[in-house]
């Protein structure tokens, strides 16, 4: 059984009509499915406001689903509420975006992380202040720092602080919304690097959100591309970097730099903006922008399947046997 099992969530937020106009909504998360194993790290990528950290912070129940569930374990999370769900949060933790938004700047960082271990365990002070210390070095920041206040730390710190903080719980699933983005270019490889020996050590399963497809390769074994609020494609992350099926997938990875200039993948660039999740269009939600798309893409929404029996590899397109003609298209 899966870890993590998620059936046709979805998230939308209300927005207001103006005179004799119906209320609307945004479509943040609109019907997504996936499962993620024990001790199993899956990206999930797609550009700004596709819904990704949407869908991430709805996991964790920092956002209320509208629709569908989901669960950990045998435990169905989306329906907790109160005391019940507090506890359950023992078993899921989610690190932040922003190091330097996601710690209190008036709190002593050994305080941020002993009141986790106040709620979800019974050690006393002194268990609680060597866990801390435990937890330090597991990120590589000195114990002696764990009394210091946020300011007194770099970015990068900060975001292994975040994580101690995340790990202090002992749980089974960690949300990671774009650890990395916010920190400079040889920071973020310290914190992947940090991330994938975690995992090693504590078996620890990890969501991890992203817009950075060489990132994403490098530390998930399985990626999902997200796109309007759905799930266009997924599958092993070789498979999805090397032979990618849906045409939203390949315009992304045209935009990952690489170091040989020879094997510079030819630059894809897509027509017009993403359409408003308020107001998304019928059919495929990438067909305004797709090179290759049929009048029925307007009509009709393809559906997450196999590109083939037995694959792991899922695609929605109706016509990704025609991704070669992408190549067609404009370039930079």
């Amino acid at each position: 059984m899966a870890l993590l099992e998620v059936n046709d969530l979805k998230v939308y937020y209300p927005v207001k009509g103006g005179w004799f106009k119906p209320s609307r909504h945004v479509r943040a998360v609109d019907g997504v499915s996936f499962e993620l194993e024990a001790g199993e790290t899956v990206g999930l990528v797609g550009e700004s406001g596709c819904g990704k950290s949407t869908l991430g912070r709805a996991l964790v129940r920092l956002e209320e689903p509208c629709g569908g569930d989901f669960k950990i374990g045998d435990i169905e999370i989306g329906k907790l509420k109160g005391e019940e769900l507090r506890r359950a949060r023992k078993k899921f933790q989610m690190i932040f975006q922003d190091p330097y938004g996601s710690l209190n700047p008036r709190m002593r960082v050994f305080n941020a992380i002993d009141e986790v271990l106040v709620l979800h365990t019974k050690l006393d002070r002194n268990a609680r202040k060597k866990r801390v210390a435990e937890l330090f070095e597991l990120v590589g920041l000195e114990k002696d720092y764990m009394f210091r206040f946020p300011h007194q730390f770099s970015g990068g710190q900060r975001q292994r602080i975040g994580i101690a903080r995340a790990l202090a719980a002992e749980p089974d699933l960690i949300v990671a919304d774009e650890p990395v983005s916010a920190l400079d270019v040889s920071v973020q490889a310290q914190i992947i690097n940090l991330l994938m020996d975690i995992q090693k050590q504590t078996g620890t399963a990890f969501l991890f959100i992203a817009h950075d497809l060489a990132v994403v390769e490098h530390i998930s074994s399985r990626i999902l591309v997200m796109y309007l609020g759905k799930i266009v494609e997924s599958g092993p992350a070789s498979e999805i970097c090397s032979n990618p099926q849906h045409p939203y997938t390949k315009a992304l990875l045209s935009a990952v730099p690489v170091v040989d200039p020879e094997s510079q993948r030819s630059r894809i660039v897509l027509p017009g903006d993403v359409p408003s999740p308020i107001d998304p269009p019928d059919g495929c939600p990438f067909h305004p922008r797709c090179p290759v798309a049929r009048d029925n893409c307007s009509i009709e929404g393809p559906n997450l399947e196999q590109i083939a029996e037995d694959s792991q590899h899922m695609c929605a397109c109706f016509y990704q046997d025609s991704i070669e003609e992408i190549n067609r298209s404009p370039k930079l």
